[in-house]
């Protein structure tokens, strides 16, 4: 069982089990209307002290986990954790968490599962501890990962939501993990003489569905055919899920002066080890001809190498694209030779650049 006096400390928060002392801010959160509080809850006032003197502690009177408040420096509640599911005789148990809205985006969540995590492998002497999270819930995937927890795979349409079915996905962290949380490209902004390349927004998204449905980006390129809003927003979570877990990263190219989408580029593939990567780009049917993908493609390869430390970085165009390899040679790529049937049967041109190209 749990012991009732859990307090641990990290650098910003102490985590330790819910009070009647906390009666005030818990009516406070209540009646906000704001959820991050562990299941069960209270979602009126007048449940509130029978919440916290008994039904917040039920789980680690039954030996199966336990709710701690996050508190900050000054004592204030802004999250909930949780350890639950706890088998004893395997030695595993679950992690979840909540943080209050006002206080997202400021690490609470990663720096409580690494204080909780921790304290549940050296004092309690568990051995695994999972976290499951939503596919499309960029936030939780980016904690997780943080925090060390290594992604072990995805269960489709593993969870019913208001919205229909989701996946989820789940990630695992072992006593005797020696790993450190995979390199990951930064969400950087970028300027060039014309373009401003930012990560993408939700206001990329008809943009990129009329690039990518445009006769000519069908053609030459791997997108879906149909292509939809849909297909977009899939397309700009997946990116940010690849990012999240070390394997990629992608900008939009607007033009500084005006604003207007002009280009998306994405690096793909990252190999940590050797600091290798391979571009791709497409440019919106109006901004074609006018130099844009290759001034977004050089600016990103230049801040690969110079604050990423990469020594190569490849880009593949199709044997009769011929724009996209003028692209690559302007961007000061060698050409390398062909790959046959590299891409659903096709041939692909491999060009390369390495840090003295742009010497």
């Amino acid at each position: 069982m749990f012991d009732l006096d859990v307090n641990i400390a990290t650098g910003r928060l102490t985590l330790r089990p819910f009070t009647l002392r906390d009666t005030d801010r818990i009516r406070s959160i209540v009646k906000s209307g704001v959820r991050f509080l562990p299941p069960g809850a209270p979602a009126k006032t007048s449940g509130i002290a029978q919440w916290l003197s008994h039904g917040v502690h039920e789980l680690r009177r039954s030996g199966q986990g336990v709710h701690l408040a996050m508190t900050d420096a000054e004592g204030l509640i802004v999250g909930a954790i949780s350890l639950f599911k706890t088998s004893w005789s395997a030695g595993t148990t679950e992690v979840g968490y909540g943080v209050h809205p006002y206080y997202r985006g400021r690490g609470f969540a990663t720096e409580a599962v690494r204080g909780l995590t921790r304290w549940a492998f050296e004092t309690v002497g568990l051995r695994r501890i999972d976290l499951t999270a939503n596919l499309d819930n960029l936030a939780s995937l980016r904690v997780a990962h943080k925090a060390g927890f290594t992604w072990e795979g995805v269960l489709r349409d593993a969870v019913m939501e208001v919205d229909g079915p989701h996946d989820l996905v789940i990630f695992g962290l072992l006593r005797d993990d020696t790993r450190v949380p995979a390199d990951t490209v930064p969400r950087t902004e970028l300027r060039t003489r014309r373009l401003f390349l930012r990560p993408h927004a939700p206001a990329d998204v008809p943009h990129l569905a009329a690039t990518c449905a445009d006769p000519l980006t069908q053609a030459q390129a791997g997108v879906p055919r149909d292509y939809t809003e849909a297909h977009a927003l899939a397309y700009i979570g997946h990116s940010e899920r690849m990012r999240t877990r070390g394997a990629g990263v992608a900008w939009t190219g607007e033009v500084s002066e005006t604003g207007g989408y002009a280009v998306n580029v994405d690096l793909r593939d990252l190999d940590w080890d050797n600091r290798t990567a391979e571009i791709g780009y497409m440019t919106a049917p109006w901004a074609r001809g006018q130099g844009y993908a290759g001034e977004a493609v050089t600016a990103i390869a230049r801040w690969m190498f110079e604050r990423q430390g990469f020594a190569r970085i490849q880009l593949r165009a199709a044997v009769a694209n011929a724009a996209s390899q003028r692209v690559a040679e302007k961007a000061g790529f060698a050409r390398e030779g062909v790959a046959r049937a590299s891409l659903g049967g096709e041939d692909l041109v491999v060009y390369s650049l390495i840090p003295s190209d742009l010497a």
